[in-house]
Formats: C-alpha cells, sequence, structure tokens
C-alpha cells in the first residue's frame, strides 16, 4: 500500500480534492494538509514521515517545502502537480486534472 501525502497552501480545495480522488484507486492510503500556518490541516513532521510519495500543487509549495522541512524529507520522493488555485472542492475540472 503506498501512501501518499497531497499539498496545497490552505488544506481547504486541491488537497482535499485529490486526498479524496485517490481514495478511490485500490493500493493507495492517502492524506492531505497545507503549508499555511492557518490551514485547515497544516503539515505535520508525522505526516511527512508516514508518507511515501508527496505531491504538491505548486513549485512554491515545492520550495516551501524544503525550507521548512528539509530535514524531514531525505528519501522522500515530491512531486510538483503544477495545478493553480483556481479551482473549487471536488470541482469537476479539478478532478479532471487529478485523474
Amino acid at each position: 500500500m503506498k501512501k501518499l501525502l497531497l499539498i496545497c497552501s490552505q488544506n481547504k480545495l486541491r488537497s482535499p480534492t485529490a486526498e479524496a480522488v485517490f481514495t478511490e484507486y485500490e493500493g493507495f492510503e492517502t492524506d492531505s494538509a497545507g503549508l499555511d500556518r492557518h490551514a485547515e490541516l497544516p503539515l505535520s513532521t508525522e505526516a511527512i514521515q508516514w508518507a511515501d510519495i508527496i505531491f504538491v500543487m505548486e513549485k512554491s509549495h515545492k520550495n516551501k517545502l524544503s525550507k521548512n522541512f528539509q530535514p524531514f524529507l531525505k528519501d522522500k520522493r515530491t512531486i510538483c502537480l503544477d495545478i493553480p488555485d483556481e479551482y473549487g472542492y471536488m470541482g469537476p475540472a479539478l478532478i479532471k486534472l487529478l485523474k
């Protein structure tokens, strides 16, 4: 079972949608978090340690992740999806992009 961590800024729209979408796929466990201090569910070191693969929505998220959590990212694969902050929660266009 691969553990996927999906990250955006606030954990309100993109990453929770991605978590819901990938939960439907067999062989994956998913979790999501936000990088901002006031995110719905702020990113924790425990979440990073739990994950096999980390997905961020934008390059700025990857930079912030590296800057703030570098010691915990050793041997972690991080993938940028290049999905801008212009989609609503569970929006059909966002779901299509994620799939």
